[in-house]
Formats: structure tokens, C-alpha cells, sequence
């Protein structure tokens, strides 16, 4: 399927770090899940791995270390991520970690997009809200 910018719902990009340099694949079925309930659609993934000494390299979806967990995932990739992209992520990993790359597309938000865009309107503003902060928000309606 080819990405049409004229439909194409919101598209992140979000990194997720683990510490130690391992993939164990428990979070592959919770994608799955999302991709295949079309609330999103995954445009790119990929994997970083960071030694103790700081050197990165990079996995696909495909490279036998996740294949097996993360098979299904790459059936739309679009490969938009390049090794350049991953190095400037890299960079901001500590040294014994890894980290999931995801570029995906939020689906179950492309009508109202194309709704927003259709009248004129812009995205201004986006910021996600750290769950640590929600966390303490709750907590403090309690008190």
C-alpha cells in the first residue's frame, strides 16, 4: 500500500528505550494488535542497539534477532528511516541500551485530518504528556 498525503492520518515517530541492549519481543503482539484493529498503521520500524562502550547498530524487522517475534510488522514498511536517522537517535541513548523506532500512522484519526485539512485548519500545537506527569496529576486530585 503506498502512503497518499491527500489521506494519510497523523504520523509519529516514537522511540522507546529499554535498558540493556536486548530485544525480547513482548510488546511485538501489542503492535500486532493495533496494526491489525486499524487503529494504527505502522510505516517503519526499527531497532537500536547500543554497547557498553557507546557504539550503535541498528536492526530491521527483518535481521533474525527480532524477526521471529516482529514477523508480520513489515508487511507495509515504507522504510523511511535511514542509518542517518538512527545514528542522530542513537546519540541520545545511553551507553547498554536499545530502543524500538516506530513511524506510524494514527488511522483511526486520518478522517478527522483530512476533515481539519479540508477546512483549512493546521496543526498548531501536538505535545504528549508524560505518564509520570499524569501519574502525579491523579494523585493529586485525590489529595
Amino acid at each position: 500500500m503506498t502512503l497518499d498525503p491527500t489521506t494519510v492520518g497523523p504520523v509519529d515517530v516514537a522511540v522507546f528505550a529499554f535498558e540493556g541492549d536486548a530485544f525480547n519481543g513482548e510488546i511485538a503482539p501489542e503492535l500486532a494488535s493495533l496494526a491489525a484493529s486499524g487503529t494504527v498503521r505502522i510505516i517503519d520500524l526499527a531497532f537500536i542497539r547500543k554497547d557498553a562502550a557507546g557504539d550503535a547498530s541498528f536492526l530491521e524487522v527483518t535481521d533474525a534477532e527480532v524477526d521471529e517475534a516482529f514477523a508480520g510488522l513489515d508487511d507495509d514498511q515504507h522504510d523511511l528511516l535511514n542509518d542517518e536517522d538512527l545514528l542522530l537517535l542513537a546519540e541520545g541513548l545511553d551507553p547498554a541500551t536499545a530502543a524500538m523506532v516506530v513511524v506510524w500512522e494514527h488511522t483511526w484519526a486520518a478522517k478527522l485530518s483530512q476533515a481539519i485539512r479540508g477546512s483549512g485548519g493546521t496543526l498548531v500545537s501536538h505535545e504528549r504528556i508524560p505518564h509520570e506527569i499524569v501519574v502525579a496529576a491523579i494523585d493529586a486530585l485525590d489529595d
